[in-house]
């Protein structure tokens, strides 16, 4: 046993003597990136698609890499690699995030048509932002790696050029899922006075009702609640309406009777239509009568 504790303190004793080493065996961060003037550098450990982006003070999201949508986003690893800034960019507060990752981005949400530029006018994702510029950004990450796994480097520079490393975006203060739900809180009945009574239903005459140590709290039964009276809608009155009636006047015409123009006099009667020709006078003859009258006059 004691023999155990030796060797271990021996080692720990080692470790400790050595920390430079340990400290120099450590892997590199995945991604590094750092600004010098005008220009900024990033360092990948192992090679892969590079992504630059800068948020300016203001919120606006500028992609400093790629130049274009259509350009090649490959970079070799451990040789630092060197992007230039704008003119807007130099010597301001500014946030810089790359982005690496071993598949290719796909930069069809922030392209501003056939001409190979960035859509910084209509794409949603190149807006803006009024919240943490580091979530804003992951976001554009999010969506041009398509849900595949990345490594990012952020860092952040203060008015006076001093970097600050970025960590993890933090979470919103505002909690949106608690629904805290209020203690609910008991309705305290009105209080009672001792001393009063109902005299509703007393008969009074020169007297007190309830008199006690000299105070007395007459209550009355509240009035009843009026009843709401019922609505009755009668039909309207019959409304008389004299109709027009004619009226006609000897030796006048009708109110709406039409002027007319006289009709013809008839054509008088001729003098033969008038006094006919007689019939003609037919005398039976002696036989003729014989036959009639049986008699022979």
């Amino acid at each position: 046993m004691i023999s155990t504790l030796a060797v271990t303190a021996g080692l720990l004793l080692q470790a400790g003597g050595n920390t430079h080493l340990a400290r120099a065996a450590r892997a590199p961060d995945p991604v590094r990136v750092s600004r010098a003037d005008s220009i900024a550098y990033i360092t990948l450990r192992e090679s892969g698609h590079l992504l630059l982006l800068n948020v300016d003070p203001i919120g606006r999201i500028t992609v400093l890499f790629p130049f274009g949508p259509y350009d090649s986003t490959g970079v070799d690893a451990g040789v630092p690699f060197a992007v230039p800034l704008p003119p807007e960019a130099q010597g301001n507060p500014a946030t810089l995030v790359a982005i690496r990752s071993r598949w290719a981005f796909d930069f069809a949400a922030l392209r501003g048509g056939a001409g190979g530029t960035w859509d910084y006018q209509d794409a949603l994702l190149l807006q803006p932002t009024a919240g943490e510029p580091l979530g804003a950004v992951l976001d554009i990450a999010d969506r041009v790696t398509d849900g595949r796994p990345y490594d990012y480097a952020a860092v952040g520079y203060s008015r006076d050029g001093a970097a600050t490393a970025l960590g993890p975006p933090a979470p919103p203060q505002v909690c949106l899922s608690c629904v805290r739900r209020g203690t609910p809180v008991a309705v305290a009945s009105a209080s009672v006075p001792t001393n009063a009574v109902d005299c509703s239903n007393a008969s009074l005459t020169d007297s007190f009702c309830g008199v006690n140590s000299g105070s007395v709290s007459i209550t009355s039964a509240p009035p009843a609640a009026p009843m709401p009276q019922q609505v009755v809608y009668q039909s309207p009155a019959p409304v008389y309406v004299p109709y027009y009636v004619p009226l006609f006047v000897h030796g006048g015409r009708k109110r709406f009777e039409s002027s007319l123009p006289p009709a013809p006099p008839a054509p008088r009667p001729s003098a033969a239509a008038a006094f006919p020709i007689a019939p003609r006078l037919v005398v039976p003859s002696t036989g003729e009568l014989r036959s009639l009258g049986g008699r022979r006059h």
